[in-house]
């Protein structure tokens, strides 16, 4: 049950955010919105604001941005007029269809950027969370070479035998580089420079070099805001790199987790606490802005190229041959989605 819960809150945070980016877009694109859903399903509760029907779907999982004209085929649709002649449909300004290409391009990619965005906050707020490592010592052993060494609690590591750190695994470093041999450590006492001599212990436990010292934990939201940038574009990295081993040969569909994988590799993170689980739903949140932008049809990336195509060429793509290409893409990416599923089941039981 738990794995469970913990899935389905993944999947809101994947989702319903990409689908808000949309909404969000639309709006400051003044773009009729004619529902707003979260989850997806049978209607458990709605109600009428403006001219936006604002929904809750029985399955909360998702959801989704219905804009008037989003599939290009408001301008075909006619009207019966009093006479029982028809008559083309009133040209509507704020349907989607009818907007400058750039704003269609910026409503498209919304969604994907608000996953990128949710990644990058989910990432900061864990690396606020559990904190940074700094030079300044927090907790000495009693008894340990940096006791007898005399270094104290509050003092800051500047430098090791001359050479000046920058982290405080530079420190851990230098101490095993040691092999057992004495260190010069230079510190910063408040604001007064102390060099003291450190003997380094093996520990036949740890089977490494100790001298007993624990570092102060920093929580500053300014150095999360930073890392939680970094760990974003890296993130980006890791996606990247996964989809050329793909496209080379260096991965196979098989390593391509879907649905069930995703449920399974959720149940085996929130074993190993907070910080993998909110890892992995960043993750999977990227991989998700870069998948859905990929130039195929029936993706946000597929439609943003027949914009682009229609922008540079002047020629527009006609709405019944622009819903055949996603029609066909998406019973292609239902397949994909098949055929990774029962892989994803295969694993499971195999």
């Amino acid at each position: 049950m738990k794995t469970a819960l913990l899935a389905i809150f993944m999947f809101m945070l994947m989702i319903f955010p990409h689908e808000l980016g949309h909404f969000i877009a639309a709006k400051k694109c003044n773009v009729q919105v004619n529902e707003f859903a979260f989850g997806m399903g049978p209607t458990i509760w709605k109600k009428q604001r403006g001219e936006t029907l604002h929904s809750i779907r029985l399955f909360p999982i998702g959801g989704f941005c219905a804009m008037e004209g989003e599939d290009g085929s408001e301008d075909d649709e006619e009207e019966i007029g009093e006479d029982g002649v028809a008559v083309p449909k009133p040209y509507n300004p704020r349907s989607f269809n009818n907007k400058k290409p750039w704003q269609k391009i910026i409503i498209l990619a919304a969604g994907a950027a608000m996953n990128v965005f949710c990644a990058f906050l989910i990432l900061t707020i864990l690396v606020t969370y559990l904190g940074f490592s700094t030079l300044v010592i927090g907790d000495i052993t009693p008894g340990s070479p940096a006791e007898t060494a005399g270094i104290l609690v509050g003092d800051k590591i500047t430098s090791v035998n001359g050479e000046e750190l920058e982290l405080w695994t530079d420190f851990g470093e230098k101490i095993q580089e040691s092999k057992g041999e004495k260190l010069t450590v230079t510190l910063d006492r408040n604001g007064e420079e102390v060099t003291l001599e450190i003997l380094p212990e093996y520990d036949k436990e740890s089977e490494r070099y100790i001298v007993g010292t624990y570092c102060k934990v920093s929580h500053n939201p300014l150095r999360g805001i930073k890392s939680g940038f970094l760990s974003t574009g890296r993130l980006f990295g890791v996606m990247f790199d996964s989809l050329k081993m793909i496209l080379t040969g260096g991965a196979s569909m098989d390593d391509v987790a879907g649905p069930v994988g995703i449920v399974q590799m959720v149940g085996e993170s929130s074993k190993q606490g907070l910080w993998s689980y909110g890892f992995l739903i960043a993750l999977i949140s990227v991989n998700l802005a870069v998948i859905n932008l990929l130039p195929l049809p029936a993706l946000d990336g597929g439609r943003i190229l027949i914009v682009l195509f229609s922008w540079i060429t002047g020629k527009a793509v006609s709405p019944k041959v622009e819903g055949i290409i996603h029609a066909v893409g998406l019973v292609l990416l239902l397949g994909l989605a098949i055929f990774v599923t029962i892989n994803d089941v295969g694993r499971l039981f195999g």
